[in-house]
């Protein structure tokens, strides 16, 4: 098919997700055909390093045949079957049970699901049945915070603390609540510290419980770092603060690992990374490196006992996915952890990391940077009209699009977020030589709309 056929079959076609469908229409898609290592390659030809591994997820590449030919075994010999009315198979066994052994804190049961909404909205409706079966029927309030990412069920775009995810959907539901977003740079007082800063979103954050009262407040969402809604990494002292207060009004915690999960900030789970003590974790994207959907819930021992207390009552566990632990996806997911520790991903991350973030942080002096953050393989450039008063340019001029379509251009493949901020999320296996690449084209990106915005 040529590609002016395949692009017309797309506008007739396809609704694209998170896509402005209007522009779409002019625009048309950059349709790619295969990848190979970092790089991706579209159908006239051009290759692009690809910066944000996709959607945050091929941590080992684009073209890895350890896991197709992980994929084609399982086809052969169990193409699917279910967890449901006590059956069960060996892949989603053995993969819980790698779960559970690399869990950063303890954990004692991992359900399945297919992608991190999924995975998200479990932990809400779990939130849910617990709270009923320890006897705690007003405990149902879940707190999440601005610019958090967890997905786009009815559920979790609610968690979802931006904008777009939730205008003209009719939501938020009610009984979620959205507290501060962490981010130091963009909403801390003048002269005042990471520390200071924590405090108050701490204190915020206590003060919200009480007002609406201890009882009926049950969990607290939070990624170790926020993705979509900026790469925005935890001033210091959040974490601790933080969970210093959950502690005091019985509020569980639930980390959502789907991005930081799997080597992405430098350890196996971001919760290793800061130091949290979850009650549920959720993690996906990066299990399967992305080449089959999978995600998993991971849940405390307290948790546990309480949903075999309530199963007990109803008569049975009234939850699960058709394709929970799809044993094609398990045999991938598990091809990548023996990768992870064959290759030792997480040294390869600890190495090349900091080249990452000294290439960033270099790009600070440039005249459209304000701040360059980020942590192991994870980053963000944060686009400014005035460095001094840290002013960004108006929503309207879309900056941060036009620099990442500028990007585009050049060879790399990136992401505008909220608050024109540029994300940087490449797999795994990204070399130094890569990255450096990689950085010397945002540059020129850069340049060329400072070009522009500058003068005008």
């Amino acid at each position: 098919m040529t590609s002016n056929s395949l692009r017309d079959k797309d506008l007739a076609s396809v609704l694209h997700p998170y896509t402005h469908l209007g522009r779409h229409r002019e625009k048309g898609p950059l349709i790619i055909t295969r990848g190979e290592g970092v790089r991706v390659f579209d159908d006239a030809g051009n290759d692009y390093i690809e910066g944000m591994a996709g959607l945050w997820c091929t941590a080992l590449g684009f073209s890895e045949p350890r896991l197709a030919e992980a994929a084609r075994r399982q086809m052969e010999r169990l193409p699917f079957y279910h967890m449901f009315n006590h059956k069960s198979h060996e892949t989603g066994i053995e993969l819980a049970s790698r779960l559970l052994d690399l869990a950063p804190v303890p954990m004692s049961k991992v359900f399945f699901a297919n992608s991190g909404s999924e995975a998200n909205d479990t932990a809400v409706k779990l939130v849910w049945y617990v709270n009923n079966a320890l006897g705690r029927p007003r405990k149902k309030k879940i707190i999440a915070r601005r610019k958090g990412y967890h997905g786009v069920t009815v559920a979790t775009a609610s968690l979802t603390g931006l904008p777009a995810n939730q205008r003209d959907f009719d939501l938020p539901i009610a009984g979620i609540l959205h507290t501060e977003c962490p981010h130091h740079y963009a909403e801390a007082l003048p002269g005042e510290t990471e520390r200071d800063f924590s405090a108050r979103l701490a204190d915020a954050l206590d003060t919200m419980i009480e007002a609406e009262g201890p009882d009926t407040v049950a969990a607290f969402f939070a990624e170790p770092v926020m993705g979509a809604g900026g790469v925005i990494v935890p001033p210091e002292g959040y974490f601790e603060m933080v969970q210093a207060v959950l502690r005091k009004h019985d509020v569980m915690f639930v980390v959502d690992e789907v991005i930081c999960g799997f080597g992405r900030t430098g350890r196996m789970f971001g919760s290793q990374t800061y130091g949290l003590a979850p009650d549920m974790i959720t993690c996906a994207k990066g299990l399967s490196s992305a080449y089959l959907p999978i995600s998993a819930l991971m849940v405390s021992e307290g948790i546990w006992q309480a949903l075999v207390a309530q199963s007990d009552k109803i008569g049975l566990f009234g939850h699960g996915y058709t394709y929970s632990a799809h044993p094609v996806a398990a045999a991938v997911a598990l091809e990548t952890l023996d990768i992870f520790a064959e290759r030792d991903i997480l040294g390869h991350v600890a190495k090349v990391g900091p080249h990452l973030q000294a290439g960033l942080k270099a790009l600070e002096s440039h005249p459209l940077v304000g701040q360059a953050r980020g942590v192991g393989l994870i980053g963000a450039l944060e686009l400014v009209e005035d460095k001094a008063t840290r002013a960004h340019f108006p929503p309207e001029r879309g900056t941060g699009a036009q620099v990442v379509e500028a990007a585009q251009n050049a060879g790399v493949i990136l992401r505008a977020m909220m608050g024109d901020s540029i994300a940087f999320s490449p797999p795994l296996i990204i070399t130094e030589a890569e990255i450096d690449e990689m950085l010397a084209m945002v540059r020129a990106a850069l340049d060329e709309v400072a070009s522009r915005v500058l003068a005008s």
